[in-house]
């Protein structure tokens, strides 16, 4: 089906769009653009929304706003946002009386021509799936680049062709409803997450496992071997399953033979890249280059991958070199809005640093990140909601014996202050926070950016 032959038969039809945001403000265009009647639904207040507000009525769509946005839900198909649970009560409510309840997303992977390689994982889906893309276009092939990401596919989808690659990045909340799977699916890792929004970690799992579960005969599934969790998963697959692993000589996919990243295939095997190509730090960036040449085994040629690794210098608000202030050099990890992904960003470092810290509470145990605090970390500066939690699962840490020491800051802003004063020349500082940012800001990207202008005002 193509997305003309989607959107013909909603002409004249009413869809209702949750949430008025950066992956559904496009779909309000392309619908109202192809004559469907929408309803723009968004918790935000119009004094909120700005200007955005009267640019979406010009366009015929009619607004739904304020805190009653999801009452007396009515409309031929509804696409909720990706943060919303498919089970609210008003989608419940909407599917009973007749509504089609879907996503930008799940609409796109129905009508998307070209082939689809899917990226998921708790941590590292979003450095991979930046890999994948930059190898497919060095080595001449257009690509269309989104998803979790940022960028919503749907619209592009008209202009893609067969030979093109669509390379997405998919959270646990896109994944929770699906019920198709990409020609390829990479399964970076799973640990602990989001868990103040799933049930539990059992429905945390199931909707990762929607990246693979529907995969038909000729697809590929791809898992990390050294994660006890994908491990298990990789069981149930039934296309072509592939792992990739640092530990261990896998018998089909990637794998780290002393610093040689090395693909193995049909008994067959290449040496791809050495450690000391990749110019992005630490270990678990060799882990994203081992599943990004497990995916395009076959697509990319080995010396544009090793030459992609050279030369990709990462993306933004994941240990981001910011500054050097007298010797000081200053990181934003923002993207670390779980303990695995601070463990991962400690690891990256050969010296003990500065570690700002703390933020949303998603009810993830910081018994883990204890550990690699201690070990890693000269001065601890906490805030936000989870700065008790944190601390108490260091102090109770059974190597913890007063190091690092801890300090508590009411804001980032006074994170940022104490790390100055507190630095002396050679030091590393990096924001990494372990929790996610809406107990301060919007998102993860927001705090990064506030951090980095923060940095960017202190004085030489």
């Amino acid at each position: 089906m193509t997305i003309q032959e989607y959107l013909s038969p909603l002409r004249g039809k009413t869809a209702a769009v949750l949430g008025i945001g950066v992956s559904n403000t496009p779909l309000i265009e392309l619908l109202c653009r192809n004559g469907v009647q929408v309803i723009a639904c968004d918790k935000k207040s119009r004094e909120a929304l700005g200007e955005r507000a009267p640019q979406l009525e010009a366009l015929g769509a009619q607004l739904h706003l304020g805190e009653a946005y999801l009452d007396d839900l009515r409309a031929d198909v509804v696409f909720r946002t990706p943060g919303m649970r498919p089970d609210v009560p008003a989608l419940l409510e909407a599917k009973a009386r007749g509504s089609i309840v879907t996503s930008e997303m799940e609409i796109f992977f129905e009508v998307c021509p070209c082939t689809i390689i899917g990226v998921t994982g708790s941590d590292g889906k979003t450095t991979t799936t930046s890999i994948i893309a930059e190898m497919l276009r060095a080595a001449g092939k257009t690509v269309y680049l989104g998803g979790n990401i940022g960028h919503p596919l749907l619209c592009d989808a008209e202009k893609m062709q067969p030979e093109d690659f669509a390379v997405v990045e998919l959270s646990s909340f896109q994944l929770l409803d699906m019920k198709s799977s990409p020609h390829i699916a990479v399964m970076t890792n799973l640990a602990p997450n989001h868990l103040d929004v799933h049930k539990d970690m059992d429905e945390y799992i199931a909707a990762k496992e929607n990246i693979y579960l529907h995969q038909h005969e000729g697809d590929i599934a791809i898992f990390n071997e050294d994660n006890d969790i994908t491990r298990s998963l990789s069981e149930k697959v039934s296309a072509r399953m592939r792992l990739f692993s640092r530990r261990e000589e896998v018998a089909d996919g990637a794998f780290l033979r002393g610093d040689t990243i090395v693909l193995r295939h049909d008994g067959c095997e290449e040496a791809v890249m050495q450690i000391s190509d990749i110019r992005l730090p630490g270990m678990h960036n060799v882990e994203n280059y081992l599943a990004a040449v497990t995916a395009l085994d076959g697509l990319v040629p080995y010396e544009v991958m090793r030459e992609t690794a050279r030369t990709f210098v990462g993306v933004e608000h994941r240990i981001e070199p910011v500054r050097t202030i007298r010797g000081v050099q200053w990181y934003n990890d923002s993207i670390a809005s779980s303990p695995t992904r601070t463990i991962a960003g400690l690891n990256a470092f050969n010296e003990k640093v500065i570690l700002l810290a703390g933020g949303y509470d998603k009810h993830i145990p910081f018994a883990p990140l204890a550990p690699e605090v201690v070990k890693h970390v000269k001065l601890l500066i906490l805030c936000g909601a989870t700065a008790d939690a944190i601390e108490k699962a260091v102090r109770e840490c059974p190597g913890y014996h007063g190091s690092p020491e801890i300090v508590r800051c009411e804001s980032l802003e006074d994170c940022v202050k104490t790390a100055y004063e507190r630095a002396v020349r050679g030091d590393i500082v990096t924001l990494s926070p372990a929790c996610a940012a809406f107990d301060q800001f919007a998102n993860f990207m927001e705090r990064g950016k506030a951090f980095k202008k923060l940095v960017m005002a202190l004085g030489e």
